[in-house]
C-alpha cells in the first residue's frame, strides 16, 4: 500500500514536470501564435480562457520578449508570470468568472491577468451582464503602470472608463473589502499563509487561487499553488495543487 502510494505521488510528480517542460516551446512570435501553443500543448484546454487571452496582446503589458512564455521583469522587483502559469490561472478559476461576476487580482503588476479576468466576466456581445475585476498592488508605480498598460487598447480604455476594471494601491494581503464578495479572487505573489481576510471576502461559492509558502523549505520553488473553496454553507475546501516559484507577497518597498 506504501509502495503504491509512493508510485502514485512519483507519477503524479513526473506529469506536472513534464508539463511544466512543455510550456517552455510554446513561446511564439506573435500574440496568437503563442495561445495556440498553449493551447496545442493543452496548457490550455477551455475555449473561454483561450478566447479571452487571444482577446489581450501581451505586448501591452510585458516590456520585452512579450510572447516569450517565461517570466518577465517588470520593475519594483516584480515580474510578468510566464503565460502558461496566466493559463492555469484561468482554467481552475473560469467557472467563477462568468459574465456578471466578481474577481480580485491580488498584485495585480502590469496588469494582464486583471484585464483577462475582465473578459471573462463581461459578456461578449456587450448587451449581457457584465461583471467587475479590481486589481489591487501595494507599489503605486505599478497602479499607474497597470492603468497605462491597459490604456494601450481600445478595450482596454472602456473597461476603465466604465469601471468594469478598477486598479487600486493597497496592501492585497487585506483583499479590498470594498468590492466584496468576490466570486473569484487570485493572487499573484507568493504568500506566507492563507490570509484569513481573503477567504473572508470570498462569495459562497467563490474559488481563490494563491501561491503560499511551503512549510519545507527545500521543496521545489519553496511555494505551492492553493486552490481553495468556499462552499455554499460557508464551509473551507483547500487543495494543494503544485509547486511553484513566484515573487513574495510582502510590504511594500521602504
Amino acid at each position: 500500500m506504501l509502495y503504491k502510494l509512493i508510485e502514485t505521488k512519483s507519477l503524479l510528480s513526473r506529469a506536472i514536470k513534464r508539463q511544466f517542460s512543455m510550456a517552455w516551446y510554446c513561446s511564439g512570435t506573435s500574440n496568437t501564435e503563442l495561445v495556440e501553443n498553449l493551447s496545442r500543448m493543452d496548457l490550455i484546454k477551455n475555449e473561454q480562457v483561450k478566447r479571452a487571452m487571444m482577446g489581450v496582446d501581451r505586448a501591452h503589458y510585458a516590456p520585452s520578449r512579450p510572447y516569450s512564455d517565461s517570466p518577465q521583469p517588470i520593475g519594483h522587483g516584480a515580474t510578468i508570470s510566464a503565460p502558461h502559469m496566466h493559463g492555469h490561472a484561468c482554467e481552475y478559476l473560469v467557472n467563477y468568472l462568468k459574465p456578471g461576476c466578481r474577481a480580485l487580482d491580488v498584485g495585480s503588476g502590469s496588469g494582464y491577468l486583471t484585464h483577462v479576468f475582465a473578459n471573462l466576466v463581461t459578456s461578449p456581445s456587450g448587451d449581457g451582464p457584465s461583471g467587475q475585476v479590481i486589481g489591487v498592488d501595494h507599489i503605486p508605480e505599478l497602479v499607474e503602470l497597470a492603468d497605462s498598460n491597459m490604456r494601450k487598447s481600445e478595450q482596454g480604455r472602456e473597461l476603465l472608463d466604465s469601471g468594469k476594471v478598477k486598479f487600486i494601491t493597497a496592501d492585497g494581503r487585506k483583499g479590498w473589502a470594498e468590492g466584496a464578495p468576490y466570486d473569484a479572487i487570485h493572487v499573484g505573489a507568493a504568500a506566507e499563509t492563507l490570509h484569513p481576510q481573503l477567504v473572508d471576502q470570498l462569495r459562497a461559492p467563490g474559488r481563490m487561487f494563491i501561491p503560499v509558502s511551503a512549510e519545507d523549505p527545500t521543496a521545489l520553488g519553496g511555494q505551492y499553488i492553493w486552490v481553495v473553496d468556499k462552499k455554499e454553507d460557508g464551509s473551507i475546501h483547500k487543495e494543494k495543487i503544485f509547486q511553484v516559484s513566484y515573487v513574495p507577497l510582502t510590504d511594500p518597498p521602504k
